[in-house]
């Protein structure tokens, strides 16, 4: 079976590849995140400083020169033909209790701008400490639990609302 994939670099070149592409490449993986690259007979120098494997996002740095990459695999190609969009589909605004348990910290308040992994508040459930985290970038609207409160599963802790940009923006 033959895979796509598309590769969009510095979100202005877009390149194609399928198996035969990649297995042509001659690579040597020499650590962690550095490979030795062999193409048409020249040689490359490449490491992965940063990877979003989620977002499928990778700085990568060739030689001395450095790279953002997009990467797209055949489902990905294919949602889009389709004219749909896994990364936009859903926009989270209410935070639930995963489960009950009791809430042992609230690191926020409301009002703050959060980033995407930031740490809202401390769960405990069965023994366990379980850090929430925000879904995506926003601001807090509201706070439905304090430190020290019990909560059910799927009760509402946060509310969050769309990020707050400067004018001009």
């Amino acid at each position: 079976m033959q895979n796509r994939y598309k590769v969009i670099v510095n979100d202005s070149l877009e390149y194609n590849f399928g198996n035969e592409e990649i297995s042509s490449l001659d690579t040597q993986k020499i650590a962690p995140t550095k490979f030795h690259v062999l193409k048409e007979g020249r040689s490359f120098k490449a490491e992965i400083l940063e990877a979003a494997f989620n977002k499928k996002t990778y700085s990568v740095k060739i030689n001395s020169n450095i790279y953002e990459v997009v990467i797209s695999n055949e489902l990905d190609l294919l949602i889009e033909e389709m004219g749909l969009s896994l990364g936009e589909a859903v926009v989270v605004n209410d935070i639930k209790a995963p489960m009950p348990g009791l809430i042992l910290d609230v690191n926020i308040k409301e009002g703050d701008a959060v980033k995407e992994g930031d740490y809202l508040l401390v769960l405990e459930a069965m023994k366990m400490e379980n850090t929430l985290t925000a879904p995506r970038d926003g601001v807090v609207k509201s706070i439905s639990v304090k430190k020290g409160e019990t909560v059910e599963k799927n009760q509402l802790l946060i509310e969050m609302d769309a990020p707050q940009h400067p004018k001009g923006e």
